[in-house]
Parts: C-alpha cells; sequence; structure tokens
C-alpha cells in the first residue's frame, strides 16, 4: 500500500473514531495511530494528520456541502463510515491540494471497498462527483478545423 493511502486509510479511522464516540480529534488520533499506525513514517502521518485534523475542523461546512449532494440521504443516517470516506475527501478536494480530482475520488472509491459495501463505492462515486471542483479553461473544446 502507498504512503498516501495509508495515510488517507489512519485519517479515515481518526474521522471515524472522533464521530461515534465524540472524541477530540487529538486523541482520536492518538487512539488510532497508537494501534495501527506503527507502519507509517512521520510524512505519512503527517500527511493522515493533516487530513483528519481538517476535515474534522471544517465537518460542518463538509457536511452541508455533502448533504445537499445527497438527496434523500440525511448526513446522520449515512453509514458511519461513508460519511467519513465522503468528509475525508470532501476536504481534500475543497483544500485545493495539489493532489488531481480524479486520484481523490479513486482513492474514496478504493477505501470505500476496503472498509464498506460494493453499493457504497458508488455512493460515495457519485456524491464525490457532484462535490468536484468544475474543470478550468477550455479542456473540452473542440478543435479548430482547418
Amino acid at each position: 500500500m502507498g504512503r498516501r493511502r495509508l495515510a488517507r486509510e489512519i485519517a479515515l479511522q481518526a474521522l471515524y473514531v472522533a464521530d461515534v464516540s465524540s472524541t477530540p480529534a487529538v486523541e482520536a488520533f492518538a487512539i488510532v495511530t497508537r494501534r495501527g499506525g506503527g507502519e507509517a513514517d512521520a510524512e505519512t502521518l503527517g500527511f493522515a494528520r493533516e487530513l483528519a485534523f481538517g476535515a474534522l475542523e471544517r465537518r460542518d461546512a463538509l457536511d452541508a456541502r455533502i448533504q445537499e449532494r445527497a438527496a434523500n440521504w440525511a448526513i446522520g443516517r449515512m453509514a458511519a463510515v461513508d460519511r467519513n470516506i465522503l468528509r475525508l475527501a470532501a476536504y481534500e478536494l475543497a483544500d485545493g491540494r495539489d493532489t488531481p480530482v480524479g486520484v481523490v475520488i479513486d482513492e474514496a472509491i478504493e477505501i470505500a471497498r476496503k472498509y464498506s459495501t460494493e453499493e457504497a463505492t458508488r455512493f460515495v462515486n457519485g456524491i464525490l462527483d457532484a462535490l468536484k471542483p468544475p474543470r478550468r479553461g477550455k479542456a473540452h473544446a473542440r478543435p479548430k478545423e482547418p
């Protein structure tokens, strides 16, 4: 497994712990890294920490954005793992990082496949596709004919 995938999984686990147990972010991250972060190096843990704390800090805003796109699915009624995968990826999409949009969505789908259900992969893909930022420029413009 790649370092960035591992970081996303660690961040997801911290988000999940914080969500289901109302544990503060720092403590949730410490719980996860104490039991399963041993294989992660400092850079991986730094990226995981940045993702987890960023998503938790902006959770209300992320939930509002997700809720706008999740027709007939209240955030609180989503499976806890699914909503936290969405929060994590929505944070990474909104944060404007250098990771390509397609990579963020693909990573979220693969993590959903590992931690949730096949149905969740379609759900996560649909919501994140609706959340992704619009393409810039004229990438889809037809070339001029000679």
